[in-house]
């Protein structure tokens, strides 16, 4: 039997047995808790699709006769070019005919008034379910084993399956949600389509006044986009700032700045927000020490945009610094020696040759800090006062008592257009200049110095800016160890005991209030980095590695994610995901789903720099002693990539954890994170238990990214030749 027969063998016995024996349809108590088995012989909905199909649901009999038919072509052609494109055109066909009747026919038959006019009353459906899903992945598998047969790709098939499962994820997580925000915003409550609500909404001045030009208020678009520009030039000096201190200066504390860096990326959101309230609020410390000593009256100029942009700067500039101090250590030393041979001053090369080759990464950065500005909603809901920012204005049109989807998902495509655009103006300005300075000779040279014009106060701003942070980040701490911060601080751990208490009265009892939700948080994030770093590696690996038709796309495609703020995802996941054909909302799933396709592309980007370091020889020597593409990357590729998985699990596993502008809409009581949690505390007024719980968390995701570390181990690399590692992969 040939490897061709035997896929397609393994592929339709799947496909039949699920027809079979798994529900089609959505459990609505969840498929693997098995409590369905009871209810199976009374309740048509939970039968497999075979017995769907035989009680008159017309929409399954196309799909039988899909899989009857490869059933015949495995069984009377044999493998080839022909059969080939007979594959691709029956899994392409079965994609689309379950695309388009899951999309046409909802739980009460027809989704749209025109198709019942066609075709008169239909039975409705309820959402696809594991029997459903196992017939799509067979559709895609044979689209990409037809395309093997025929020799695409060299007929590798474990490449293109890959390839076909990750557009079809892509496809089903990312550009299904996004398209369902714009056909949400021409939908009225019963489905029916309608332009009255954006209409209403895209001409709304509240949205895109600019009064403040004279004096008054801006619309909430223009305070957002303002917002984030202030916070993106901010968050880029910053980060450049303590870039050089860190590589162009004899600064002595360079590993304390490291460590500061790594603090508010642990960090939830919010938390800054609370501690400047705890510094510099109304009854804040340093503003009491203020007013004692002066006299002035200094109010509540903390709320608003002014106290956004603080939060923001102080959260986002150590991403800036992550990305730009690679950057700064990049530019060849050679260069600047070749200025400075010239005859050009320090001031001159490092203004004239060193800043315009870090082009590249401040544009980064730039996009970076104005992406993560859209998207925060942690601190301008902690500290915007009366004046709102997008994000916030669409969790108050769903949640509050607008409740006017037509709103948010106007707003939402506001904030969406915002971001896409910075994201593309990036690309383009980027696309066709080469920044490149390393080479494949020797650099040895050193990196010249900041001239002194510029360290010193590079040194100064820099060293005031940790001591804030050190400052805020002491208020933390100290706020969860006082009985009521501002009025009461007598020290206690009153806090931490509600919040975490543990009895053992009649056995272990878990009494604190944040364990339902920290248990919550900690499996669903343990779940999602390993699923988030696999999809990531195994992009990464595709993008590096494979030719294909539309590669460039797809990697741009892929990494347009990144581009998409949380609150457009967590907005566009409920409206995509509250019906069929595919329900999640209230589970546990749509949060790990959400996580997967969010972080993604971090994992993209580092998998793709780091194949950029291992020679492609190596793969080309495991295939030639005859390892297929899969087992190559399982055993030479991978344990190569032992930094990259690091890396990728630990940002997956933080932002699991820390991510609050798309969560605020998914969670569920069931299934509530920490994040959602701890704002609920903030709103209640219960600082010092949303504190400690805060506290808490930061500490665990220190040791479990620790744990990753021990568990992953570092790469080793030994003095070998290419042909004796694969062949010990084939060991």
């Amino acid at each position: 039997m040939t490897a061709d027969n035997r896929r397609l063998d393994w592929i339709i016995g799947a496909a039949a047995l699920a027809l079979l024996l798994l529900p089609w349809y959505k459990i609505r108590g969840g498929f693997f808790g098995l409590d369905w088995l009871a209810d199976l012989g009374s309740d048509p909905d939970l039968w497999p699709g075979i017995f769907q199909a035989a009680i008159g649901r017309w929409q399954l009999w196309p799909v039988l006769l899909l899989l009857a038919l490869s059933v015949w072509l495995r069984l009377a052609r044999p493998s080839g070019g022909d059969r080939g494109r007979w594959l691709i055109r029956i899994g392409a066909a079965g994609l689309i005919w379950m695309i388009a009747e899951g999309l046409s026919v909802g739980m009460r038959g027809w989704n749209w008034g025109l198709l019942e006019i066609m075709f008169g009353e239909a039975k409705g459906q309820p959402a696809f379910g594991a029997g459903a899903v196992i017939l799509a992945l067979f559709f895609t598998c044979l689209i990409s084993f037809g395309a093997a047969e025929r020799g695409a790709l060299k007929g590798d098939a474990f490449v293109l399956t890959s390839i076909a499962l990750l557009i079809l994820l892509v496809g089903s997580f990312v550009f299904y949600p996004i398209l369902s925000i714009f056909t949400g915003a021409f939908q009225d409550f019963d489905g029916s389509f309608t332009t009255e609500g954006v209409r209403k909404n895209i001409a709304d001045p509240k949205i895109w006044s600019l009064a403040c030009l004279g004096g008054g208020t801006c619309g909430v678009a223009w305070r957002t986009f303002f917002l984030a520009i202030c916070t993106a030039t901010a968050t880029t000096l910053l980060g450049l700032a303590f870039a050089l201190v860190a590589t162009r200066t004899r600064f002595p504390f360079k590993k304390s700045l490291r460590l500061l860096t790594v603090l508010p990326i642990i960090t939830p959101p919010f938390v800054v927000g609370l501690a400047l309230i705890m510094l510099l609020g109304r009854s804040g410390t340093l503003t009491q020490l203020i007013e004692d000593a002066t006299g002035w009256e200094l109010g509540r100029w903390l709320y608003g945009l002014t106290g956004i942009w603080l939060a923001q700067v102080l959260s986002f500039t150590p991403i800036s610094f992550l990305v730009l101090i690679g950057v700064v250590e990049g530019v060849s030393p050679s260069m600047e020696e070749a200025s400075q041979t010239l005859r050009a001053g320090r001031w001159r090369t490092f203004r004239r040759v060193s800043l315009p080759l870090m082009a590249p990464g401040l544009a980064n950065a730039f996009l970076i800090g104005f992406i993560e500005s859209m998207a925060d909603f942690g601190n301008p809901l902690v500290l915007g006062g009366s004046g709102g920012v997008l994000s916030t204005e669409i969790f108050f049109s769903v949640v509050g008592a607008q409740n006017d989807p037509s709103r948010a998902a106007v707003l939402a495509a506001v904030l969406l257009f915002f971001t896409l655009s910075a994201f593309l103006a990036q690309r383009l300005w980027l696309t066709g200049r080469n920044f490149a300075t390393v080479g494949g000779k020797g650099d040895g040279g050193n990196h010249a110095l900041l001239p002194a014009r510029v360290a010193w106060p590079v040194i100064g701003v820099v060293t005031l800016w940790s001591l804030f942070t050190v400052i805020v980040y002491a208020m933390i701490l100290f706020g969860g160890f006082v009985k009521l911060w501002g009025l009461d601080h007598t020290l206690t751990l009153d806090h931490y005991i509600r919040a975490f208490g543990i009895s053992f009265e009649g056995g272990l009892r878990w009494t604190g209030v944040a364990w339902d939700s920290f248990w919550t948080t900690m499996i669903i994030a343990l779940i999602a980095a390993p699923l988030t770093a696999t999809v990531g590696l195994l992009t990464g690996w595709l993008i590096s590695r494979q030719n294909f038709p539309g590669k460039a796309v797809f990697e741009f495609v892929l990494m347009m994610s990144f581009a998409i703020p949380g609150t457009v995802i967590g907005i566009s996941y409920i409206m995509a995901f509250n019906l069929p054909p595919i329900q999640m909302t209230g589970t546990a799933l749509i949060l790990i789903v959400c996580f997967v396709f969010r972080n993604m592309p971090v994992g993209v980007r580092g998998s793709v720099a780091a194949m950029a370091q291992l020679d492609g020889s190596l793969d080309e020597a495991s295939l030639t002693l005859g390892a297929n593409s899969g087992r190559t990357l399982r055993r030479v590729i991978l344990p190569l990539l032992r930094p990259a998985i690091m890396a990728a699990l630990v940002y997956s596993f933080v932002r699991a954890i820390t991510s609050i502008s798309a969560v605020i809409f998914l969670v569920s009581a069931k299934y509530n994170m920490a994040t959602a949690y701890i704002v609920g505390l903030v709103e209640n007024g219960q600082y010092g238990v949303a504190i400690a719980y805060s506290s808490a968390l930061i500490v665990v995701m220190i040791a479990v990214i620790g744990s990753f570390q021990l568990l992953i181990g570092e790469r080793r690399l030994r003095r070998r030749t290419d042909a004796a590692i694969a062949k010990e992969a084939m060991t």
